[in-house]
């Protein structure tokens, strides 16, 4: 015979500490940066957590703004171009190699995919040399189409692993089915089942821009100072080299920097959580 409870099963509190200490750590830099961005030097030395309402001011943001040197804003148009650019080849390329993997059961297309994957453990920083050796033996050294090269180079992994879990839970019988129809391969991805991945597709661009928009190793070290080419955290690096003592100048830049992306990837972050996890049970 069962017996009734006689109360309520009291919960761990260590989920809720866990949760709030993980919302401090997020939180405090964050408010730091806000809050510092709009200080005076000396406010900032004295009582960086303090939020004087009387003593905030806008001048060191538009001054940030309107910088004619090492400029963050002018470090969008060129950051967003990589974005865009590199986004279009991912997909262009990592669609079909995904799609030819997902579809196919021997055992040499599985040990591509294993090849892929191998890509996604090793750390980018310990790739730089070596593609720097690459690019100038192929010509490409210091210049915009190699830094492209490399950041598509460098999502293709990730990318195809996203895709191949994503193709496999879509039937195969609407391949055969245009096949009948008369569609090769190539129109059968382009024309019906690329349609069908606009979840991970779109989890794929986040990631990727996000990840583009927020390197600095790479466009650092391949485009040298020469060429006049900063994205967003490289000039920021460079005008934070340059004014290291005058936070009035550092925080303003650094949340120029962040700001877009910290509002694009909230209101797509809905996005990435079903692309991620849509192609994870297969029905």
């Amino acid at each position: 015979m069962a017996v009734a409870p006689t109360g309520r099963t009291r919960r761990s509190p260590v989920r809720p500490l866990m949760l709030l200490f993980l919302l401090v750590v997020m939180t405090v830099p964050v408010y730091l940066l806000v809050v510092n961005t709009f200080k005076s030097q000396e406010d900032i030395l004295n009582s960086p957590f303090s939020f004087p309402l009387a003593d905030l001011t806008v001048k060191h943001l538009m001054d940030a703004i309107r910088s004619p040197q090492y400029n963050v804003i002018k470090g969008y148009g060129f950051t967003l171009f990589l974005v865009v650019v590199v986004d279009i080849l991912c997909i262009l390329m990592a669609g079909p190699a995904a799609y030819a993997i997902a579809r196919s059961l021997k055992k040499r297309t599985q040990l591509v995919m294993l090849y892929f994957l191998a890509g996604t453990f090793i750390p980018g920083a310990a790739l730089i040399i070596p593609v720097i050796y690459v690019l100038r033996s192929v010509g490409l050294a210091n210049t915009v189409a190699g830094l492209i090269a490399h950041d598509v180079a460098a999502t293709l992994p990730v990318s195809i692993f996203l895709f191949v879990g994503f193709i496999r839970t879509i039937p195969g019988s609407i391949d055969q089915a245009a096949m009948i129809d008369g569609a090769g391969r190539l129109r059968t991805f382009w024309t019906i089942i690329f349609p069908l991945m606009r979840p991970a597709v779109v989890t794929v661009l986040i990631l990727n821009s996000i990840g583009i928009w927020n390197d600095f190793v790479s466009p650092q070290i391949l485009l040298s100072p020469g060429s006049g080419r900063y994205t967003v955290t490289t000039a920021i690096y460079a005008g934070i080299s340059q004014y290291s003592t005058d936070l009035t100048k550092v925080f303003p830049n650094l949340l120029l920097a962040i700001a877009p992306v910290v509002i694009f990837f909230i209101y797509m972050q809905r996005h990435i959580i079903s692309g991620l996890t849509v192609g994870a049970v297969k029905g």
